[in-house]
């Protein structure tokens, strides 16, 4: 221990007695600008995360490069502590982060070309720089998880924490809606069959030589890869849904599948590459069936049927839910839908199915709508039925009608305490030193400079 701290202030020593330690990278000079514990900070760190938040169209500010080194300088305090700690992160994830990294810039600004000609770099480069950024990114988050993990509240300190706010610190509460659903979902097997003869179609032409990314943009029903010929990048295995994960396994790079059903639809696939058993990069092209319009007018008219005999008190929404509804995730609720993002039974507006959202628009509460054609989440269609369960006007956050969102506030405030405790503590128990270059900055943690 006594080695590893010499050590540490020879290191210091020789950093900051002339910025040494620094290497000429096409004529730019490189340097370390802090240390935290033994984890250093370099000039050009300092430099590619202003460049990354400009790209993010971060607007340039005087207090910008303070900013940016002290959000490197937490980052550093947890990565030590995560080693101390032995955390760890795999390979496989962080892959995965600096695919989607890449993956995000292509979007943003239209293809590779384009992101190699902003970065003035290729991707294997921009890959290459950004891999050990978000290796450390992953094991700090992780680290500081773990230090906020164990935080609890009880209802008493939410209801301390709601009476100690300021009335105008409370945040506005858009309006929410609640809504129950009858769905049908349409079970033509003739519409599959269609599908399955189109899919084995194009898997001839592919296997008879035409270019699987080709066809892919031409006739892939996904949106989400087809412009890319459908392929995702190299992401793990895990991810995909088990009828995917079975079929990959077994596969050889180039080679195509038979025909995959999913809940999304039907596809065929070709593997790309393969690393270990983890990783796999691939293509597909997805088909949906298409319903008939005889399908559609009679399921339409059955739902037509319920909501009549509903608004007739024969029977109750929640009854006919159960009896009628084919949505495995709503039936056994009496049809009331579950917001995704907050696993509660309240939507705003921008959350809601867009064709819920254009049904219910001039509902009342307890109104039933009239039948109409949906798609699901995975982008299936089904038909519906909805009703306006309850509407609560747009207001301020009160303690009886957002107590989810009150909760969530006062545990965050209580993370961020506990977060902010442990950091002053752990200034003070490291070895920091910062380029007298930045001692001026006004860090929000001022132990920075000793």
């Amino acid at each position: 221990m006594k080695q590893s701290k010499n050590y540490l202030i020879l290191l210091l020593l020789i950093i900051f007695s002339g910025n040494i330690i620094a290497q000429n990278n096409g004529g730019v000079i490189d340097k370390v600008i802090a240390v935290v514990g033994g984890e250093m900070i370099m000039l050009s760190d300092l430099e590619q995360e202003i460049s990354v938040a400009r790209f993010r169209g971060v607007i340039s500010e005087a207090n910008l490069r303070c900013e940016i080194l002290e959000n490197l300088l937490l980052q550093k305090l947890l990565l030590a502590q995560a080693r101390v700690d032995s955390l760890t992160v795999s390979e496989e994830t962080v892959e995965a982060r600096v695919n989607d990294y890449v993956r995000s810039m292509i979007v943003s600004l239209g293809s590779e070309k384009a992101v190699e000609q902003y970065w003035k770099k290729p991707i294997f480069k921009i890959k290459d720089d950004a891999r050990n950024m978000l290796r450390e990114q992953s094991l700090a988050q992780q680290m500081q998880a773990q230090l906020v993990q164990g935080i609890k509240i009880t209802p008493i300190e939410i209801e301390k924490f709601y009476k100690k706010l300021p009335k105008d610190s409370l945040p506005d509460v858009p309006d929410q809606y609640t809504i129950r659903q009858i769905v049908l979902i349409p079970q033509e097997e003739s519409a599959k069959f269609e599908v399955r003869e189109r899919l084995l179609e194009l898997r001839e032409r592919i296997l008879n030589g035409e270019r699987f990314s080709s066809l892919a943009v031409a006739y892939s029903e996904d949106p989400g890869s087809a412009l890319r010929g459908g392929e995702y990048g190299l992401s793990p295995i895990d991810q995909w849904t088990k009828a995917f994960r079975d079929v990959l396994i077994t596969m050889k790079p180039e080679q195509v599948s038979p025909i995959v059903e999913t809940e999304y639809g039907l596809h065929i696939i070709q593997l790309i590459e393969k690393q270990g058993n983890d990783m796999v990069n691939f293509r597909h092209i997805l088909m949906k069936p298409k319903y008939s319009s005889e399908e559609k007018t009679a399921s339409l008219q059955k739902l037509d049927s319920i909501a009549d005999l509903i608004r007739q008190d024969s029977i109750s929404f929640p009854t006919a839910a159960l009896r009628f509804s084919q949505d495995k995730d709503t039936r056994m609720n009496g049809g009331l839908q579950v917001n995704p993002y907050n696993l509660s039974s309240r939507f705003e507006k921008d959350q809601l199915n867009s064709a819920d959202y254009f049904a219910m628009q001039n509902m009342k509460v307890g109104d039933i709508s009239v039948s109409f054609e949906a798609q699901d989440d995975k982008g299936q269609t089904q038909y519906k039925i909805i009703q306006l369960a309850s509407h609560i006007p747009m207001h301020t956050a009160t303690f009886t009608d957002d107590y989810a969102l009150i909760q969530q506030m006062a545990l965050s405030s209580r993370q961020d305490e506990a977060f902010e405790e442990w950091v002053k503590k752990k200034q003070m128990s490291i070895l920091i030193r910062i380029d007298p270059e930045y001692t001026n900055c006004n860090f929000a943690y001022p132990g920075w400079i000793k």
